[in-house]
């Protein structure tokens, strides 16, 4: 069994919101799927760090979330700042099991553990927080870090998985990373950047931590084994 990650899919099966007008973006579900399918067995989990689906509301994911659930293995659902349909878990996870996607599982305020791996994450924000609605956000989302790292069963390792980036050429999420190294996280997988963003993505050893960026245009649509 294996864990492979991926970020910001941006499905839109049930929406007008077409990802191959840009650069790059051609023909990506056929890619993915292939990718997905050649590498991901079964028993194999899967982390999709948020921007999941260009879906407006929960109930209009079903075309998105159906594609998902014919692909193999388990798969580990964290928010980004596009998942507009995200919800409390309660009503996801109701959702979830009345429609028969019994291989998605949401990954809020809580820790999975899979291969010996304790699964943590959360969508985090933007290292400039320099409003206050910026400042409550960013608070927020370091309560329920904390909260996933500390749902981690004793004795495993945590490898957290966020949306924004913690680490950038010229700033930090300081408070994001001082977090991590509270919890000794070693590994990080962040998503969100796109296109020319790629370059510049932050990635390797740290401080101590070792991150990679994971958005799907970044790892040619192919899952990355970790």
């Amino acid at each position: 069994m294996a864990i492979y990650t991926i970020g910001d899919l941006h499905l839109s099966l049930g929406c007008e919101k077409p990802m191959d007008i840009f650069p790059g973006w051609q023909g990506y579900m056929e890619k993915l799927e292939h990718h997905w399918n050649t590498l991901v067995r079964p028993e194999d989990t899967v982390v999709l760090a948020g921007d999941t689906s260009w879906a407006m509301k929960l109930e209009d994911t079903v075309a998105d979330f159906s594609f998902l659930q014919r692909l193999p293995g388990q798969k580990l659902l964290l928010k980004g700042n596009h998942d507009y349909w995200w919800t409390t878990v309660k009503k996801m996870e109701r959702f979830l099991q009345e429609k028969g996607f019994d291989s998605l599982h949401i990954l809020h305020n809580n820790s999975i553990l899979t291969e010996g791996l304790a699964v943590c994450g959360t969508r985090s924000w933007m290292f400039d927080v320099g409003e206050p609605h910026d400042e409550k956000v960013m608070n927020r989302e370091l309560g329920r870090l904390r909260a996933s790292l500390e749902a981690a069963p004793e004795g495993a390792e945590r490898v957290a998985f966020l949306h924004y980036p913690p680490v950038y050429p010229n700033a930090n999420a300081q408070q994001v990373i001082d977090l991590l190294k509270e919890y000794n996280v070693k590994r990080c997988f962040y998503g969100h950047l796109h296109g020319n963003a790629i370059r510049f993505a932050v990635q390797g050893m740290v401080d101590g931590i070792e991150y990679r960026l994971i958005s799907a245009d970044a790892l040619a649509f192919c899952p990355y084994k970790i």
